[in-house]
């Protein structure tokens, strides 16, 4: 079973806290079986103060973190030294119990302690949206996004603000077992199944009024209808909306372009496809609106990296 160890910090924010034990601890295989180990700790053992009124306590130190296979650290607003480029020597030991090659993830603003341990050097990363500024300035070596929702550069993760941390846990079940498992972590957790790490993580705009027009119904249909190409004026035209209306609207609700949000899906699909059934490559694509097995391999490549072959044999259903 994968080892996953929580790194708790003076000041953490309990929201951030319990992501970690809300999508991962709630992964489990098809028998039921839970697919990750979460284990708690704090740098020395004792018990640490949220910023919310009152205290955590957990069973382990930091020497724990030698048994695990991925450390995830929550934000914690008492940066102190860190958002100075310096890291506490005792967070340094702590993290200092850490094998090379572990998974190394964090939570908000829980990248400066990343950043101040030279693991985001060189790298790219991101952070909260209102931290970003500074965060590159403190640590000018880092390739900060500060449009994302999460950055995956393989052994090491960032996520932005607060409900970014969902979409980073989500993508860490989905990367370590597949969308399907991901997809009931989701439904269980009453979240969306995927929210693409390149989508914006600020959008500002008013929350609409009741009878303000929006794009939700016809997101839905087009989810009924992603095997069909589905162009903007269609989409708009569904809407009851003029193209440029729709659009904008469109971009305001989801934080992405209408053709972008239909890729993410249409991949989505393709991946679920994929892991659940022995279609071959061509039908697959045609059922996800890819229209051919090369247009399908181009965005599986673009997307995860992979060719859907591959992605097939490390994800489907045994």
């Amino acid at each position: 079973m994968h080892r996953v160890g929580v790194l708790v910090l003076d000041g953490v924010i309990p929201f951030e806290l319990g992501i970690p034990a809300r999508i991962l601890g709630k992964a489990e295989d098809d028998a039921g079986r839970p697919l990750y180990e979460l284990i708690t700790c704090t740098v020395d053992g004792a018990p640490v103060r949220t910023d919310a009124g009152f205290g955590v306590t957990v069973d382990h130190d930091a020497r724990v973190l030698a048994t695990v296979d991925t450390v995830i650290i929550p934000a914690t607003h008492e940066l102190g030294e860190m958002k100075e480029g310096r890291l506490p020597e005792r967070i340094g030991r702590a993290l200092a119990e850490i094998r090379p090659g572990t998974r190394m993830v964090s939570i908000c603003t829980a990248s400066y302690v990343l950043a101040a341990a030279g693991l985001l050097d060189g790298r790219p990363a991101t952070t909260h949206w209102r931290s970003a500024e500074h965060f590159q300035r403190t640590y000018p070596k880092i390739r900060v996004d500060r449009d994302v929702l999460f950055v995956d550069d393989g052994d090491v993760l960032t996520s932005a603000g607060v409900a970014a941390g969902v979409d980073l846990c989500l993508h860490l079940v989905r990367r370590d077992h597949g969308s399907a498992v991901a997809n009931r972590v989701a439904r269980r957790s009453v979240v969306p199944p995927v929210r693409d790490g390149g989508q914006a993580q600020y959008i500002e705009h008013p929350v609409p009024d009741e009878a303000s027009a929006t794009t939700g119904p016809t997101r839905a249909w087009a989810l009924e209808r992603l095997h069909h190409r589905l162009s903007l004026p269609e989409l708009a035209a569904h809407a009851r909306m003029s193209v440029r209306t729709f659009t904008r609207r469109f971009q305001l609700e989801v934080g992405m372009a209408p053709g972008q949000w239909l890729t993410v899906q249409r991949v989505e699909l393709a991946r679920s496809l994929l892991e659940t059934s022995d279609l071959p490559i061509d039908q697959i694509a045609q059922r996800s609106g890819f229209g051919t097995g090369n247009s399908l391999r181009q965005h599986l490549r673009t997307t995860l990296g992979v060719s859907p072959s591959a992605y097939r044999r490390t994800f489907a259903a045994k």
